[in-house]
């Protein structure tokens, strides 16, 4: 348990603390209007702190601090020390699912719009995230009607491009044609700057210059013209009449909705941009601390805005309750947005109106996530007590691994690690491996070598300070292999290389009947066939074996589509599929002349005379 630090050597000034265990890791980071205050109040007698507290401060080996200038500075510093260690006793808010949002690939020649998920590229602006990703594409249908931007991805534009034909929607006008030269560079970024200003929000000088020009095609007796410009009129009002109007042209705010309970709490976010709900985000809270409310409601100011949002910093940001100190959350989003910004709880009004709806928002995803907690944490304890039960194992292993191999023939030897951690997939610790002394087809040997490998690391990182630990610093509490005694002989002996055989229980679990092997056992546990422990053993193997075959897969393929350009020196994968590209393929780079190489401009020299040095060699030749 970690000891109060001698009086006086704790600093009155503002800084981030952090809790650490007799290994180095960091378990909390806090911070602080005053050090020597808060940090004291850590050291009262067990009973007077909140139990996850109480359980933090006993766990804890030293506490430490960092002074810094202010509290911004604090609040600061307090989050990328989270970034970095994510600290077990800490508030931890994860989305609570992952929303769509549509991209627009601003810096292609021909940018496109489009539907994604997922991380973040430079280079394209995002709009959203939205609901459900068929309300993006139900608007981006109407809006082609009005911007007819292309939509299709690289290699069906580059396709269409060389055979000199548009494809279907450039005949029923929701593509303006860029690859067959039927709209120049200019105009259609003219278009793609419309497109933006209108999915910005601001929809009134769209909705003025198409009225002013169906005016002026029926003053010009252009009848047909007027028509389509009629249609597309009344596309972009259905379009505006999607985004829900709450407030006035000029309202840039942010509304935030929160329901909790002691444990977790949901979050919706309504991003309000000139009047106009652009943007819904949602998060769940582990509230792994004891917070009050204006505690919580820091922590998701602190996790909304620590980055800045795609929609940018708003104006002002609505709140169930006011943080503690918000003056200090106020200077920090100014100093981040520029200008002023502030945290206001609405007293009256239309504001009230739309904190309370955004709020029955948060209650009912709140609703719906406690439903799934419920049955999911149910049936993860259970089948993890069973586990350990039916194994023998002296407490339910709340972290697994699994290990299985692939090949084919022998070649592209690969194997995976999958790891569960409280029952579920923990795949940010996945690990795959290229396995490096096979000898041909055997199967022992791929699953001794890659158990060396990862219990071998997990023995060196124990002799090395906490900072400098790799990947493999956890050991499993349980590890699976996948198949029968011969699989579980070959891992019992490297348990005892390395001297763990008492420290990491270990299993193998064979396919054919769905028995289970243990050391120092002749014959195999069988599971009961409809236990929660054997569907679980079912998905480790299940997962490991996707994994393996995956990377098995994804290797075979690199091999075999490795191409001539591949041994150019200097041309890298992205200049190798540029040049492609802007070629039109691998041939038509091999039958390019240095003159035409060189005449690109972002292709250096002496790679153009190495792309036609290697392209004069015969194919056979590497």
């Amino acid at each position: 348990m970690v000891q109060r630090p001698p009086a006086g050597t704790i600093p009155d000034a503002p800084g981030s603390y952090q809790f650490r265990d007799a290994e180095g890791r960091v378990l909390y980071v806090g911070k602080a209007r005053s050090l020597r205050q808060r940090v004291g109040n850590y050291f009262q007698h067990p009973d007077q702190l909140h139990p996850r507290t109480a359980a933090m401060v006993a766990a804890a080996e030293t506490v430490e601090w960092i002074q810094v200038r202010n509290e911004v500075e604090a609040l600061l510093l307090e989050f990328s020390l989270i970034k970095e260690h994510r600290p077990r006793f800490n508030v931890r808010m994860v989305d609570d699912k992952s929303y769509p949002f549509l991209a627009v690939t601003v810096e292609d020649r021909w940018p496109r719009p489009a539907v994604v998920r997922g991380q973040k590229r430079k280079g394209v602006r995002y709009f959203g995230p939205y609901t459900h990703a068929y309300a993006i594409r139900e608007t981006l249908d109407l809006l082609l009607r009005t911007f007819p931007v292309r939509t299709c991805r690289d290699h069906k534009f580059a396709a269409h491009e060389r055979l000199g034909r548009p494809c279907l929607l450039f005949h029923i006008e929701k593509c303006s044609g860029p690859c067959v030269g039927a709209i120049t560079e200019d105009a259609y970024g003219e278009l793609v700057r419309e497109l933006l200003q209108f999915l910005e929000g601001d929809t009134d000088g769209v909705v003025e210059r198409l009225e002013a020009e169906m005016r002026a095609a029926a003053t010009d007796l252009e009848f047909e013209r007027a028509a389509r410009l009629r249609d597309r009129l009344a596309s972009v009002h259905k379009a505006i009449e999607r985004q829900q109007i709450v407030g006035q042209r000029d309202e840039d705010l942010d509304v935030i909705g929160i329901a909790d309970d002691e444990l977790e709490a949901a979050v919706q976010v309504f991003v309000v941009r000139r009047g106009r709900v652009v943007a819904r985000r949602g998060f769940v809270l582990d509230k792994v601390e004891a917070l009050s409310r204006g505690e919580l409601v820091g922590v998701v100011l602190e996790g909304l805005y620590a980055e800045e949002p795609l929609q940018g910093y708003p104006k002002q940001v609505l709140v169930p309750d006011l943080p503690d100190d918000p003056e200090l959350y106020e200077q920090w989003l100014a100093d981040a947005r520029g200008s002023k910004v502030a945290v206001r709880v609405p007293r009256r009004g239309e504001r009230v109106e739309l904190l309370e709806t955004v709020t029955r928002n948060a209650t009912e995803e709140f609703t719906r996530h406690r439903m799934r907690r419920a049955a999911d944490i149910n049936a993860r304890s259970r089948s993890l007590e069973e586990l350990a039960r039916y194994l023998d194992l002296p407490a339910a292993p709340l972290r697994i691994e699994c290990y299985d191999n692939s090949h084919l023939s022998g070649t592209d030897y690969v194997s995976s690690m999958v790891v569960f951690e409280d029952g579920l997939p923990a795949k940010g610790q996945y690990r795959k491996f290229r396995l490096r002394d096979v000898p041909g087809n055997d199967d022992f040997a791929a699953m001794e070598e890659v158990l060396r490998r990862r219990l071998g690391a997990y023995v060196e990182d124990r002799e090395r300070p906490v900072a400098e630990r790799g990947r493999f610093q956890y050991p499993p509490q349980l590890l699976v292999v996948d198949g029968g005694k011969g699989q579980l002989g070959v891992a019992v002996r490297v348990l005892d290389e390395f001297g763990l055989r008492d420290d990491i229980p270990v299993c193998a679990l064979a396919k054919q009947f769905e028995e289970v092997y243990l050391p120092g056992r002749a014959d195999p546990v069988r599971l009961p066939r409809q236990s929660d422990a054997l569907y679980l053993l079912q998905r480790l193997r299940d997962e490991s074996h996707r994994v393996a075959i995956s990377y098995q897969r994804q290797l075979r393929n690199a091999r075999m589509t490795r191409s001539w350009l591949d041994d150019v020196a200097g041309l890298g994968p992205a200049r190798r599929r540029r040049l492609v590209r802007e070629l039109g393929g691998v041939t038509a780079v091999r039958r390019a002349t240095l003159e035409e190489l060189q005449a690109l401009s972002w292709l250096p020299d002496t790679v153009a005379e190495a792309i036609v040095e290697r392209a004069r060699q015969p194919r056979g030749r590497s």
